[in-house]
This record gives structure tokens, C-alpha cells and sequence, in this order.
């Protein structure tokens, strides 16, 4: 068995360990829990069942992780994508006043097309038609974002009514555990300790139930709550996607998850190091695999599933092949049953890890010709305008739109490559909608 899955995931020829594999799949699992518990809190605004969406966000995040890990044999997790599901709740169902249920259709359709594209090869001619300078722009943007969502979450930095935003109280308890993991976890990297981010995690977590700030479960296993509140009922509903508001809401969530997942995937395969000639390998199996978790989750009773970010912890601690996502999908279908004990990872235990992986993937800074304005322009606007508009595909329409500009205005306009001029105009009227919406 263990050397099936040697030769299957190719561990030896990838120079990692399956038990390296599988401590980067838990890894990426403790980084990215909280979504089972974040996710039916946003969408339960819109009037969804809760519970129900815990059991769909569970289940259609293991599904997207084992088709990544199988398929497309990458150390890449899903799950239901932050913003996009405050879109479904907070613009679509309560300020257009359109119900969860017909919400839930325009997931469902949006995943279909999202399948046609696919299948069709279109991601993947529009990925391999980024420049290089800006997928390192976008590898590094992403970095930056996800240290800035550490830094939030860990107290260090908080929202200020002068200033935008601005340094944390040190006051506050639950901060001091976000500084010792941080502090522990940085001298564990310096060390070049293996699993260092994981090491500071249950560090931290353990420092948080001895001093009382993290509470512990009074209970270790609880049955998972029922499906039937959302089961289908997106499918049920699609004849309800009979307007142009309706079909404009449809086209957002596309564009979103398109372009979320699309600089994931990009800026996690170059943290890995997998691109080869601006080109990522298997990226057809890697697209196909979160549009048909998407289309399930959509099933399921679920907002739009995409690639996680927080996937990077998992190849920091030295993840390289699908076992790691296939670990991280284990352990999403054992989470519906120990959800008791997913709350002992605040966000305080996940933050350090999150700010170090910002570091490592920031890395990829040096290798755009910041010397060429032409580049260096609309690279900085992806890099700074991922976490500062907290959104990978607001920061990369910043760095589209601003790319063929720069270019023509540089003379180089003729070295463009056709695609980017079409993402222009999609990215001015994506703009365009998201505001109208």
C-alpha cells in the first residue's frame, strides 16, 4: 500500500516524505478550519440553515480536496471562498432582497458555465496569457494579503477611525498569544525547524487552554447536522434566474470565483515552485477540480468553492504532492464529527502561521523587472491592492486594467499578448457590476 502511494503521488520523484505529506495536509487543514464555522455565520445571514451549511461546506470542501489531490495530484485545498460567500449574504440576499434560495441557483448556474469553460480550455489559455512578472506580482500579492488577514486576526492590527487602520491594543490578552506564536514560530523558521508552523500552532494553542483565553470543549464528538434545509434546492430554484439583475448576479459570482481561484492557484504554484516556462503543469485537471466542487457545493447548499490560500502553510511546512490535499480532505469529513474540538483553534493559534506564509510567498517580489515601469506599475497595484481592497481579484483587476496601458504607453503594446487586452474590458465592466451591485 505505502508504495502505491509512493509511485501514485510521486513522493520520491517530488523529494518529500509521506509523513511530511500528511503533517502538511493537517496543516493546511488547521489554517483554513475556521471556514467550517466562519461560513454558516455569513451565509446564515441571508436566512440559510446553519447547520446545514456547516455539513455542505464540510463535505463540499473534502470533495474539491480529494479531486485536487487525485487528479490533479496538487497539495491544494478548497473550500467555500471568503468575500464571495459576503457577497451571496450581504448584496445579493439582503441588499438586492433576493431570497437564499434563488441565490443559491445563480451559484448553481455560475458553476455550470463555470464546468463549459473549463472543459473548454479557456481558464487555462487566460492563465498561461498572464505575464510572468505578474503571476510573481499576483504569488506575492497573495502573501501580503494573507499576512494582513493574520495580522487582523491576531489583534496586531485593527480598524482606527483616523488612520484606516492602525496598531492593536497590547492590552488585550488573546493579542499576547498572537505575539508568541509569531515570535516562537519565527525563531522555529529561522532554525530551519521542520514543521515550525505547525509546531507553533499547537504551541500556541496549548499556551491559549492553560492560561484560560482558549476554552476547552466540554464535548469531543457531535453528529453532524442534517443536509436537507439546502440539499438541491438550488437546483430547484433555477427557473427563478429570469431577470437581468439576476443573470448580472450570476455573472458575478463567475468572474469572482474565476478570478479568485485563478491567482490562487498561480501564486500557490509558484510558492511550490511547480511552474514551468510561465506554464503550470496539470492545470486543466487543477481547474476542473474546483469547478466541479463548486457545482457540488452549489448542490449541497453552499456559496462558490475555490482554491484556499492558506493551502500555502501546508506547502511552507513542505507539502509537494496531492496526499497533502487528500489529508486536508480526511480531515474535513472527520471535522462534521469532532467540531467540538475545531474551536480550540482560534484565530490567534492560526495567525502567526498565516503572517510567516506571507513571508515566504513575498519572496516572489524579486523576480519582477521592477526596473521597467511598464511592469513594475501595474505588479505594485496587484501586490498592494490584493490587501488593501481585501479581494485577490480586485487587486489583479487593478493590475489588468493599468498592464495594456503601461505597455502601449511604453511602445511594447505589440507584445501583449491578446487575451490581456480582452481581460481589459472584462475587468472594467466586472468593476463596473461589482459596483452597480
Amino acid at each position: 500500500m505505502g508504495e502505491k502511494i509512493n509511485s501514485y503521488f510521486q513522493i520520491d520523484q517530488l523529494h518529500t516524505t509521506v509523513k511530511r505529506e500528511i503533517l502538511a495536509g493537517f496543516t493546511t487543514f488547521i489554517s483554513m478550519a475556521y471556514i467550517l464555522f466562519v461560513n454558516p455565520s455569513v451565509l446564515g445571514a441571508s436566512g440559510m440553515d446553519k447547520g446545514a451549511v456547516f455539513t455542505a461546506t464540510a463535505l463540499a470542501s473534502a470533495l474539491g480536496c480529494f479531486l485536487m489531490g487525485v487528479l490533479a495530484k496538487y497539495p491544494i485545498a478548497t473550500a467555500p471562498a471568503l468575500g464571495i460567500n459576503a457577497f451571496f449574504a450581504y448584496s445579493v440576499c439582503i441588499g438586492m432582497k433576493i431570497p437564499w434560495q434563488t441565490a443559491l441557483a445563480g451559484v448553481f448556474v455560475a458553476s455550470l458555465i463555470f464546468i463549459v469553460i473549463t472543459i473548454f480550455k479557456l481558464r487555462e489559455m487566460i492563465i498561461n496569457a498572464i505575464p510572468a512578472d505578474l503571476k510573481y506580482a499576483i504569488s506575492s500579492g497573495i502573501g501580503l494579503f494573507i499576512a494582513f488577514i493574520g495580522l487582523h486576526d491576531g489583534g496586531l492590527i485593527v480598524a482606527n477611525k483616523s488612520t484606516v487602520v492602525g496598531l492593536g491594543s497590547l492590552e488585550v490578552a488573546t493579542t499576547w498569544l498572537t505575539i508568541f506564536g509569531l515570535v516562537l514560530t519565527a525563531i522555529l523558521m529561522v532554525r530551519r525547524v521542520p514543521g515550525g508552523i505547525f509546531i507553533g500552532m499547537a504551541a500556541t494553542a496549548i499556551l491559549g487552554l492553560i492560561t484560560g483565553l482558549i476554552k476547552a470543549p466540554t464535548q469531543w464528538v457531535s453528529a453532524a447536522p442534517s443536509l436537507k434545509p439546502t440539499f438541491m434546492v438550488g437546483v430547484q430554484h433555477i427557473g427563478d434566474i429570469n431577470t437581468v439583475q439576476l443573470w448580472v448576479v450570476v455573472l458575478t459570482f463567475l468572474l469572482v470565483t474565476f478570478f479568485d481561484t485563478a491567482g490562487t492557484l498561480v501564486g500557490l504554484a509558484q510558492q511550490a515552485g511547480f511552474m514551468k516556462d510561465n506554464k503550470m503543469p496539470r492545470v486543466g485537471k487543477a481547474l476542473m477540480s474546483d469547478s466541479t466542487a463548486m457545482l457540488a457545493g452549489s448542490v449541497l447548499g453552499t456559496s462558490p468553492v475555490g482554491a484556499y490560500v492558506e493551502s500555502s502553510a501546508g506547502i511552507a511546512v513542505g507539502g509537494r504532492s496531492g496526499l497533502t490535499a487528500v489529508t486536508t480532505g480526511v480531515l474535513f469529513i472527520l471535522g462534521l464529527f469532532f467540531s467540538p474540538l475545531l474551536a480550540v483553534v482560534t484565530n490567534q493559534v492560526t495567525a502567526p502561521a498565516l503572517i510567516i506564509v506571507g513571508v515566504l510567498m513575498a519572496q516572489s517580489m524579486k523576480h519582477v523587472l521592477w526596473e521597467k515601469m511598464e511592469v513594475a506599475i501595474p505588479a505594485f497595484l496587484i501586490l498592494i491592492g490584493m490587501p488593501l481592497t481585501y479581494s485577490v481579484s480586485d487587486g489583479i483587476a487593478l493590475g489588468f486594467i493599468t498592464y495594456p496601458i503601461t505597455m502601449i504607453a511604453a511602445k511594447r503594446g505589440k507584445e501583449v499578448h491578446p487575451i490581456m487586452y480582452g481581460l481589459f474590458f472584462v475587468f472594467i465592466f466586472f468593476m463596473y457590476i461589482l459596483n452597480k451591485g
